[in-house]
Formats: C-alpha cells, structure tokens, sequence
C-alpha cells in the first residue's frame, strides 16, 4: 500500500489545478470548508474513528537532476515519460524530482524491503536519466548551482506551483526573498521568487501512530529527536559557493517560503510548543493562524478531508501530522519528520530512519517532554543543524553535550530497545543502527566529507560534486569514502 499523497495535494503527486488566480469568494469559501473538515477530525478523534493498527514506516525521497558537469538539468518533462510511474513525480524545479515509497509494517525485515525498494526505484529512474546523458543525484544541496539556475522558467510546468508563488508574494506584498545565513561563511542576496526551496531537497520519513493518543506523543517526541537525527545525517553544507550550516537547508528553506511575522504564523519552522492533549491542537492551530494559500475547491465530500489536508500541506513544519486513509477507507494519523536531508546514499538513508523508527518508540515509554523543554527541543535543533557532529546540546537538564556523545551513549541504544519493541528482525537492527554506529565513530556524515574534499580539492565545487557522485555510485555508506 502506498501512503496517500503527503497533505500537500496538489503540491507534490496529486490533482492538477486548471488556474493559479483566486478571488475574494474562493477564499471563503475553502474557508468554511476547511473549518467544517476541522470540527470533523475534532469529532472523529473524541468519537474513537481511528483503529488503533501496528506501525508503519514509509518515505519520500527528493532529488537532483545534473548533466555530465554535475549541474542542475532542468529536464524533468523528458525523463517522466520515460519512467512511466507514479511513484516518482516533479518537484517544484524542472531539475528536481520525487521518489515515493510505499508503506510498510514495522516488523521482521521492514528496513531492509524498504531499501531495496528505494534501489529498484532509484536505479530505474538512473537508467532512464542516463539515456537523456544525465543523471541524478541524491544530496542536501547541489554544490555547483548558481543563484541563476533558479527563476520563473525553471520551474516545473504546473500550475499548483505558479499559483503557490503567485499566493506567496501576494502575502509578501511583493517583497522579496532575503536570504541571510552566517555559518562558516556569511550569505546574504535578494530573490524575486520561491524558486530558491528548489535548492533544498530532503529525505522525509513517515511514522504511523498506533492511535490518537500515542500520535501526539509522537509529534512531540520527533521534536525532540530532530536535533540529534539532523546532526547525524547532514549533508548540505555548501550554497553558492558558500560554506555555511552543516545543513543548510534548514535556513534556506525557512526564509526562502518566509511568511509571517513571528513565529504564530511562519510558514517553515519549528513551531512554537509541544502538543499537550491531542493532535488536533495542531489542525485547529492551522485553522486560526495560517491563511489560506490555495484556496482551490474539491468536489469530495467532507469526509475525505482534502481541505484541510491540502490547507496543512502548504505550513511546512519541520515535524508535520498528517491525516490519511488505508487501502479499507480507516483514517489514519502518522508523522512526517522533515529534517533529515536526501543522501548520500540509500544505506545512509534507511540507517537514518531506523534511528527515528526505533527512537521514537523507545522515547513513548519516557516522560520525554518533561525532562526536555519545548525551547530547549527547539535550540538543539538549529545547533544541530548549524554544527552537525560538531554540536553541543542539552539533555534532561544537563550541561551541554557533544551530540555525538549523546547519540553513541544514549539515544543509539534506546533506538535498538525501541525496533525490538517493533519486532523488528536482531539482525536488522545490528545491520542498520551499526551503519550509525561507524558513522559516529568515523566522524564522518555527508557535511563532513563534502567539506574534507572541498578543502582537498581547493575549493573546486564541480570536482566536489563530481566525487560525491561517484562514491555515491559505489554504494559505500557516507563513513566509509575516502578523501
């Protein structure tokens, strides 16, 4: 079973729109509508209507188009038809693409059908980019894209997202983007449009509640884990020539789609406090605080939520609930942890989400949220994000700590507690959560080589990428390339 499409509609796999301009009557309309879907979930969740079933897992994995110099190929019209699946879908950019997984019971041998799975797709979609002499490539940020590659006309031919641009700059009234980032280098420009979110490209990772109650637990406890998951896996250190976070992504993407003017009604961030009582906070926040994007009206019927999914679907959480329904028509709630980004390779990939998969179950049996504050959650985040294994965070009213320290001594072996608690396989968990293991011990993620070799190099950034594409071909998790 593939997990219906991700709350954002017609942002990423679902129905065309037909018109990007709405006026006054479409927006209340989709109003009333996303105010009548929210009372509905309200009432489903006070009235037991999700079955309480065994987790699962799933993913969504973005990409990059490039040609033989290792730069973006906006060429995402030719390679589609070649494919013939739809499973893999456009992006925002005509140079990136998506790759969809289906769902899968967190049991037995889980992590690694779900590698092979991502393989079969992801060597499929190589052969057909390759018969175009392109390829693709699976990381953060592209080293060699340029400001320039990112405009109006590279943007995939859809009108779901000329009308998100159009809506955004219509609640910027029209100023435009600022980037201003100071990592190891300090970026600041100006941007006419959303088509800088293209420079981000992530690998999302879906985990199904149980039951309601247990669904709150998780989105606050993927908060928790979203500084030490970030600090493992980043891999996008570099943007336009600039060294800047470890994983960069988070401040690209957050000021990229900036709106609102304090953290009540931004659209990308942490968000502002744990869940207390119910999921349902999250939806109703939705319904108060974020206007409508896209107001575009679907002819379902109330029950099918599209409003209110395609509503969340445009507030890009780092840690984002979403409703769903299973192949019988049975509601379902699972969260998609946002942080993690593409690459650098499928092992690297799983091995991340086995972290969050086994954590997040061991954490449910922890009175998480009281031993670490909201606030600090939310610090250790952007420390993560900013300094990678370098970071130092809080834990349980602690002096600060290395993160790796906390990963290798604590938060590692309780992700093992946790996939057995899931039933997954002995020898799954040695395989998967050892990748981390090594990854640790080398001090090596995707941030780390790309800026060992760009130091080594001499900052060449297409000599960066194009190593990084070729150890990514060898199959080797990220630990174990050479310099």
């Amino acid at each position: 079973m593939l997990f219906p499409p991700p709350a954002a509609i017609l942002l990423t796999m679902g129905t065309e729109i037909t018109h990007s301009h709405f006026d006054a009557a479409d927006f209340a309309a989709f109003q009333r509508r996303l105010a009548e879907e929210t009372a509905l979930l309200g009432r489903w969740l006070r009235e037991g209507a999700f079955p309480a079933r065994p987790a699962q897992g799933g993913y969504e994995l973005e990409a990059w188009l490039i040609d033989r110099e290792g730069r973006p190929a906006p060429a995402i019209e030719r390679l589609l038809p070649l494919l013939n699946d739809d499973r893999v879908v456009p992006e925002l950019a005509r140079f990136n693409i998506e790759l969809n997984g289906n769902a899968f019971a967190l049991a037995g041998d889980a992590l690694s059908r779900m590698h092979a799975e991502i393989g079969a797709t992801w060597a499929a979609a190589r052969r057909a980019a390759r018969t175009l002499d392109l390829d693709l490539l699976m990381i953060g940020m592209l080293p060699t894209a340029e400001q320039r590659d990112f405009h109006l006309g590279a943007m995939s031919p859809l009108q779901r997202y000329r009308a998100l641009n159009e809506q955004v700059f219509q609640l910027r009234q029209d100023r435009p983007v600022q980037l201003d980032i100071a990592g190891r280098d300090h970026l600041r420009l100006s941007h006419q449009d959303v088509m800088l979110e293209a420079a981000t490209t992530s690998f999302q990772i879906h985990l199904r509640a149980a039951d309601p109650d247990q669904a709150v637990r998780l989105y606050n406890i993927s908060k928790v884990l979203s500084g030490p998951l970030v600090a493992l896996a980043a891999n996008s250190p570099f943007l336009f020539g600039h060294d800047l976070w470890a994983e960069s992504r988070i401040p690209v993407f957050e000021q990229a789609i900036e709106i609102g003017q304090s953290d009540l009604t931004k659209r990308v961030s942490f968000g502002i406090k744990y869940a207390e009582d119910s999921i349902l906070e999250v939806f109703e926040a939705n319904l108060k605080r974020y206007p409508v994007l896209l107001p575009v009206l679907f002819d379902e019927p109330p029950e099918a939520l599209a409003h209110l999914r395609l509503h969340n679907g445009t507030i890009w959480r780092w840690n984002r609930p979403l409703v769903g329904f299973d192949a019988d028509g049975a509601p379902h709630l699972r969260i998609e942890q946002r942080v993690a980004p593409s690459g650098p390779t499928s092992l690297d990939l799983i091995a991340n989400a086995a972290f969050y998969f086994g954590a997040s179950r061991a954490l449910l049996d922890e009175e998480i949220e009281g031993q670490i504050p909201f606030a600090t959650a939310r610090d250790n985040f952007y420390r993560c994000a900013r300094d990678g294994l370098d970071a130092r965070i809080l834990w349980n009213g602690e002096v600060q700590v290395p993160v790796t320290e906390l990963l290798r001594d604590r938060l590692l072996p309780q992700a093992r507690l946790g996939l057995k608690a899931l039933g997954i396989d002995r020898a799954e968990i040695d395989g998967w959560l050892g990748i981390l293991d090594e990854r640790l011990a080398s001090g090596q993620n995707g941030a780390t080589w790309q800026r060992r070799r760009h130091a080594r190099n001499g900052g060449d950034l297409r000599e960066l990428t194009l190593a990084y594409r070729e150890h990514q071909e060898s199959g080797l998790p990220v630990h174990r390339w050479a310099i």
